[in-house]
Parts: C-alpha cells; structure tokens; sequence
C-alpha cells in the first residue's frame, strides 16, 4: 500500500508563554500543502525501513515511521512490514515533514489492517510521536493551540491563490528557536484575523520566530522580502523556519530565481 505525506505551513505563530514542563504554549494556523513524501508498506519476514530521496541521518528505527508501526503493534495484531520511505519534504524547515510521515503511517496501518480506528482515536495515538503530528491526521486548515496539539477546524480556503515555498541551505534548530524568543499573549486570537482578506495578513500575522532567526540567518530574511518583491500578498517563515513561503494571486507571473534553495510551487 503507498501513501503521500505532505507537508504544511504555519499562518501565523505566537509563542503565548513557557510552561513548567519546559515546553511552550502557542498560536498558530496549520495548513496543508501540496509538497509531498512518498510511503509504501510491503508484507515482509521482518520489519525493515528502507530511505531514499533526501538523506536522514541516524538510526532508522527512531524514524516516526518506526515509531508509528510500533505503537499499533503494542495495541494490535500487525505483521512484519518493509517500509520504503521517499524523503522530499526537507527537514529543519518548518514544514512538518517528519510528523507527516508519521501520522501518515498511522493512517496507511490504520487502513492496511482493517483497525477501523477513528480519526480521533488515531490523532490520540499521534500525539505520542509529536505535538503536532495529529494534525496530519485531519489533514485540513487547523487552528492549533496549547503545545500545538489542541486542534479546531478552521474555514480557510486559498483555491483562488498559489503558494510559492522557499527552503534555504540552512537547517534551523527548534531548541534554539524557542530558547530566542520572549513568550507574549496576543491581543487579538487567531481564529479570528485568519478571517480577514489575505491582502490585510501582512499588517495584523507575523510569526514569533522571525525576529530572532532573521538576526541569526539574515538569508532567510532576505527569502522573505524577495517574496514580497515578487507581488505575494503575504509571505512568511513557516514554523521556526528556515522554510518561508508567500501567497500570490493566480494572475501574478513572478520569476523565482532563488540559488543553493529547494523550491516548491502549487500552481
């Protein structure tokens, strides 16, 4: 069986406070995109995982997709599988890849052997590998709160926009982002300036992380104005970056030139 993990964006992101378990408290909007692994399962003597694409280093069997099929087998009868994961999605990038493919296999042994788990029964599972694995169990815009596992369906629709994503040679560590930033509650939710004309997010949506790690890796700030220089009508970092990403109008025809960067495009 083969399935697609896909990656996602943050619209928006505020670190709200740090709590007694050292983790942090946030704001932000999940949504899905386009940019996509590639996972297949295959009956097997013995469970393996087999990589391609771009290289993870490591020890596969701490791979969240190891991790997933270990957790189902703990619950359920599961047979040995041979596991082939196409890595495309680019890690330290915001994007969520790692949790994708872990959900995504949830998901994949979810259907494969007929467990006839609930969404909500397999987010419970996801939780286990990441905060903000779940996500990519609902798979649809999310308004996401506490350590990015409080999920909330959110109407956001961009089918009259194309999303044009950015990822640097740089890879940025999650620890250091949030060691750089000063937690602050918003003075307005999330839920509700996402409503507003994606013309008018440039002004009232920012993301916490920027300020710290455009400090630290101006080429990542430079990724941003370029975007905009382009003609998006919103462009940002996504999660703690490096990734960023802008939103153009379908009639925009921009030129990307963006050297030593990975580049992916919906349109």
């Amino acid at each position: 069986m083969l399935t697609f993990p896909n990656a996602k964006i943050n619209i928006g992101l505020t670190i709200v406070e740090k709590r007694s378990d050292g983790y942090h408290n946030l704001e932000t909007v999940f949504f899905p995109i386009g940019w996509k692994d590639a996972l297949e399962v295959i009956p097997s003597e013995v469970s393996s995982l087999t990589l391609s694409g771009i290289p993870i280093q490591g020890d596969v069997n701490k791979n969240l997709v190891m991790k997933a099929l270990q957790l189902l087998k703990a619950d359920f009868s599961i047979g040995e599988l041979a596991v082939y994961l196409q890595k495309n999605i680019p890690f330290g990038a915001g994007l969520g890849g790692g949790s994708a493919d872990g959900a995504c296999m949830l998901r994949l042994l979810n259907d494969y052997f007929k467990l006839h788990l609930s969404d909500d029964q397999l987010a419970a599972y996801a939780v286990r590998l990441g905060a903000d694995c779940p996500f990519f169990i609902y798979n649809k815009p999310m308004f996401a709160s506490g350590i990015g596992d409080r999920l909330e369906p959110v109407e956001l629709s961009l089918r009259d926009y194309f999303i044009v994503v950015v990822k640097p040679d740089v890879a940025v560590s999650t620890a250091d982002a949030y060691s750089m930033v000063v937690p602050r509650r918003p003075q307005q939710s999330l839920k509700e300036l996402i409503q507003q004309p994606v013309e008018r997010w440039r002004e009232t949506i920012g993301n916490d992380f920027e300020t710290a790690v455009f400090a630290k890796y101006p080429a990542i700030a430079h990724l941003k104005a370029e975007l905009y220089a382009q003609g998006a009508l919103y462009a940002s970092m996504s999660g703690s970056g490096s990734a960023v990403y802008g939103i153009f109008p379908v009639a925009a025809r921009p030129h990307f030139v963006f050297p030593d960067c990975m580049v992916w495009c919906d349109r």
